[in-house]
């Protein structure tokens, strides 16, 4: 029996859990996609490749299977900022473009770019697929790769000679392997995990931060060790929400600019880093952040990732949800004094929110929290929150509590905008019997609005809350009170609720207090994609207030 390639492709893609597909059509993958629609495959159809990745970003992240992606050359060109937002993110997405024959490319082939090299600065693969028959192994590579140690993206480029070849199945490999992951297997060496609680059981202000790399970790394991040994935890990025920010001993978001308690992380004497990078959110594991005689127990997925900054007391390189249920049996053998910052910590988090909620007005032009504090009453623990990195998501982040994994969602260590509205789209596919809101700023929101229409094509009813501060707010106050002048960071008063009601979807225009909640009330009962468009004040968050009060600090 002859085979197609495409036909190889995609009994592979299948193997390996494939299901849903975001991507733009173009000439170099049609084939492919024609043969893969036939065997059952959803395609979501968006207006930008970059779009594109950050959807299926937020569909691998949240649902753990993969976030597949497919364009055409120049799309692939496109879809570049996306990979790396998702390489930060650390989240496994598989992109497939397709090229021009392989006869012709470096001869000046119809659209020809290096679409591999182009791809390997911000993947964690990428490959060229030039023959049918290598399509198993290829795809398996590629989905194993992006699973396992420190999830990310990969890329394949599938040249139209590939997808169209003629070949005889009795030559084609039978891999059925898909892209099976560490979680669960790779328990620590039990003479490490007594080293560990041994450091923890010794210290007097012990804590724990759980990151990224601790996607694997269970709720019930987390639980189980903190209340045995009464140690605070600090979840960030995947690992918000695996343990709910209303816990006794959860101490909230890791980031000191934006929740008060983690800035007392640098009062630790030992730290017990989860899928923690130490990066420069954590000064690479030293002051201000923590402290230069801080213990530090570093549990990794990807051994490059220990030690890398500083030396630490104990590394071990295996699956942090493994890890974790390990410490917890051996933590229960020995008897735990009450920790003497637990207090302290959810005060500073109460202490905080308190402050936040004195900055809501009555009169005049609404703030940001006027906003926040309205949509707290509107929604579910179950809702997912999507907080795109600006002065009006910033102020959310302080103040919304994680309840559930994958539902409170930032951007991470990157700080790129125009992800916002891509992502809650996908997540939405996702979470299908979920709320999903977005709230972005009126500069976030003008990079990928227009993908309302994708939201409105596939009934996807994701809010999008924008606030409109006409500025670009983060660098917009800085300039204005570190330089005494602005520039080039001032916008106009956009209508996105007019815009979002030409393409179909529901928009509400809000100017006052008295418009706000039931504005609200109506965008969630639209049951369609809605866009509230929230003019606020200008206002710095918590965020952009402590960057203005370092740089004044360091200028002085």
């Amino acid at each position: 029996m002859k085979l197609k390639g495409y036909e190889i492709i995609t009994r592979a893609l299948s193997r390996a859990g494939a299901k849903t597909v975001f991507t733009i059509a173009g000439d170099h993958t049609l084939p492919l996609m024609d043969h893969m629609a036939d065997e059952g495959f959803t395609f979501i159809d968006v207006r930008h490749e970059q779009a594109a990745v950050d959807m299926a970003n937020a569909y691998g992240r949240i649902t753990g299977k993969p976030g597949v992606t497919m364009f055409t050359t120049p799309g692939h060109a496109n879809a570049i900022p996306g990979l790396t937002f998702a390489y930060h993110m650390e989240t496994p997405v598989v992109n497939i473009s397709g090229s021009a024959t392989q006869d012709r490319l470096g001869l000046g082939a119809s659209q020809e770019i290096d679409q591999v090299g182009m791809a390997t600065p911000v993947t964690k693969g990428s490959w060229l697929l030039g023959d049918p028959l290598r399509a198993p192994e290829y795809i398996s590579r590629a989905f194993r790769t992006a699973f396992n140690g420190r999830r990310g993206p990969v890329h394949l480029t599938i040249p139209l000679d590939v997808q169209e070849a003629v070949v005889s199945s009795e030559y084609v490999p039978d891999r059925a392997t898909g892209h099976p992951t560490s979680r669960g297997l790779a328990h620590a060496d039990p003479v490490d995990i007594r080293a560990a609680v041994d450091l923890l059981h010794a210290a007097e202000r012990p804590l724990i931060i759980a990151a990224n790399g601790a996607y694997t970790v269970q709720r019930e394991d987390i639980e189980r060790l903190i209340e045995t040994t009464g140690i605070p935890v600090f979840t960030e990025q995947s690992a918000r929400g695996v343990i709910s920010d209303e816990h006794p001993l959860c101490a909230g978001y890791s980031d000191g600019r934006v929740n008060d308690a983690a800035k007392s992380i640098h009062e630790a004497d030992t730290l017990l880093l989860l899928g923690k990078k130490l990066d420069y959110t954590i000064s690479f594991g030293g002051p201000p952040t923590i402290g230069s005689t801080t213990k530090i127990i570093q549990v990794e997925p990807a051994w490059e990732q220990v030690a890398t900054a500083r030396d630490v007391d104990l590394g071990i390189v295996a699956d942090p949800g493994a890890v974790v249920r390990q410490l917890a049996e051996e933590s229960s053998t020995r008897s735990w004094p009450a920790h003497p910052m637990i207090g302290s910590l959810k005060s500073a988090i109460s202490g905080q929110v308190a402050s936040l909620d004195t900055r809501v007005t009555t009169e005049g032009q609404l703030h940001a929290m006027d906003l926040h504090t309205t949509v707290k009453q509107l929604i579910d623990d179950d809702t997912c929150l999507i907080f795109e990195g600006a002065d009006f998501g910033f102020y959310g982040a302080s103040y919304h509590p994680a309840h559930k994994q994958h539902r409170w969602i930032t951007n991470g260590t990157l700080g790129m905008l125009g992800w916002g509205v891509p992502y809650g789209i996908g997540a939405q596919v996702a979470l299908p019997d979920s709320r999903v809101v977005v709230f972005t700023g009126d500069g976030g929101f003008g990079f990928n609005g227009f993908e309302v229409d994708t939201a409105l094509r596939h009934n996807l009813p994701v809010v999008f809350i924008v606030g409109n501060d006409r500025v670009w707010g983060i660098d917009y106050h800085q300039q204005e009170q570190l330089f005494g002048k602005v520039v080039a960071t001032t916008m106009l008063p956009t209508r996105f609720d007019t815009i979002a009601e030409g393409i179909g979807a529901h928009g509400e225009l809000v100017e006052t207090h008295d418009q706000l909640q039931p504005a609200l009330n109506r965008a969630f009962a639209s049951g369609k994609p809605a866009v509230v468009n929230v003019m606020i004040e200008p206002s710095p968050s918590p965020l952009t207030e402590w960057i203005i009060e370092t740089k004044s600090s360091q200028d002085s």
